[in-house]
């Protein structure tokens, strides 16, 4: 698709106003842009019935689908707390992919891919074209571009916003996230989005640190965990940080990733229970995704990027096998997690296992890189826990991340713990990159 503005952020610009004019309103005076994933009238008014046409990333899927005649929930909530609307972006076709290999251009770092699919949205804020926008992450398309690009990105507990008027990737994991670059801004929008009401920040109970999975990371430690351990001890002391080694507690707690583990998961450069977790995940997911889109695929026959072709394909062609056996781990998984944080519990995760990849990375070079990626982000993807992306700064000049998660539903406890901690972590992020750079 064409560049119609900076960085390549966006398919199409419009402006659509707040439903009321209030300066009272939570989101009054702030810009945001939309994945073109969801739908919206021209005017967000529930009387219009022309709207735009959605393009899920494709020229074939725009030019065989008619425009909205509904507005996602999601934009009409941040339109009615006072928000603008100016525009839709890029996204990856069909919400496929997990590294955006051509535009849009990466704001912290232009020769590195930005993320997928929700790029575009990651982009438009990180190159502080409106000052939030709303994606979808069903895989980590949220949390991998808000990494990439040094910015917030939120992926909210699995069914607690509206995926109505979105299309659908695979809804046992499909969610509406966020991003911003202020944690102020993203906690509003949160607020906005899951129907919260404001309530005092509450520290946490206990913070574990898995240090499996950062082995996992490229990153120094000194950049990721020594930073947030400091803040911590800084901000309510260290008596609150534990460590754990995830990936045998998912071993066992989680019982039926055994059928997985048995399938030559045990890889020497991964975890192999979480491997087995990302295998269960995918799995689901592009079953899911057959079941939405193998009519249509196998109709028209689309025109595909060459790096996305076959992965798609794959997936129409995919047997329905072991479903059950993935709805077990999911639940098995919560459970296990939700036992280990209990109400006020975060687990500390590597958003990402390093740098973002360089433009046009082969895809066999990125083989290791992707498995362990996947191995982290399911296991928020699989619970259905809320997770935020927070930068820490830039690293030998990319940007670096760590990831916070609390069980499903504790997306205002974990929004209010980002911008309660947010400065400190980033004075401590600050202090770090003078001396490991």
């Amino acid at each position: 698709m064409a560049k119609t503005s900076e960085s390549g952020a966006f398919v199409e610009k419009f402006i659509l106003q707040p439903t009321s004019s209030s300066q009272q309103l939570p989101l009054s005076g702030l810009t945001f842009a939309v994945k073109d994933i969801i739908y919206m009238l021209k005017h967000g008014n529930r009387f219009d019935v022309d709207g735009y046409v959605t393009g899920f990333g494709n020229p074939d899927w725009k030019r065989t689908h008619s425009a909205a005649t509904l507005t996602a929930p999601a934009v009409l909530d941040v339109l009615e707390g006072g928000a603008t609307c100016v525009g839709k972006t890029i996204m990856d076709e069909m919400a496929y992919w997990l590294e955006f290999s051509s535009t849009p251009t990466n704001p912290c770092a232009p020769d590195r891919v930005p993320g997928g699919s929700s790029s575009g949205s990651a982009v438009a804020v990180g190159a502080g074209l409106v000052d939030f926008s709303l994606g979808s992450d069903t895989g980590g398309s949220v949390r991998v571009p808000a990494s990439y690009c040094g910015i917030l990105g939120f992926r909210p507990s699995h069914d607690a916003i509206s995926t109505s008027g979105v299309i659908p990737m695979a809804q046992s994991f499909d969610t509406v996230g966020w991003f911003a670059r202020d944690p102020t801004v993203l906690n509003r929008v949160g607020r906005a989005l899951l129907h919260l009401p404001n309530v005092n920040p509450v520290t946490p109970s206990q913070i574990f640190i898995p240090e499996d999975c950062f082995s996992l990371s490229s990153i120094p430690s000194a950049r990721t965990t020594g930073v947030l351990i400091k803040s911590i001890e800084k901000l309510v002391g260290g008596s609150i940080l534990k460590h754990v080694n995830l990936g045998d507690y998912v071993k066992e707690k989680v019982p039926s990733l055994h059928h997985f583990m048995a399938k030559g998961n045990d890889h020497a450069y991964n975890i192999p229970s979480l491997a087995a977790l990302s295998s269960s995940m995918r799995l689901l997911q592009r079953c899911e995704f057959k079941k939405n889109h193998a009519e249509w695929l196998t109709t028209v026959n689309p025109n595909l990027g060459p790096r996305l072709s076959k992965r798609i394909w794959d997936a129409v062609r995919s047997p329905e096998e072991n479903i059950g056996i993935c709805r077990s781990v999911q639940t098995e998984l919560r459970a296990a997690l939700t036992d280990l944080l209990k109400d006020e519990g975060i687990l500390v995760l590597p958003t990402v296992p390093g740098d973002p990849p360089k433009l046009q990375t082969d895809l066999a070079s990125l083989e290791v890189f992707r498995a362990r990626a996947f191995s982290l982000l399911s296991i928020a993807g699989v619970s259905g826990f809320c997770q935020v992306s927070i930068p820490l700064g830039m690293h030998n000049n990319l940007p670096v991340s760590i990831s916070l998660l609390a069980k499903h539903g504790s997306d205002a406890f974990l929004l209010n713990l980002v911008e309660a901690f947010y400065d400190t972590i980033q004075e401590e992020a600050g202090f770090a990159e003078k001396f490991t750079n």
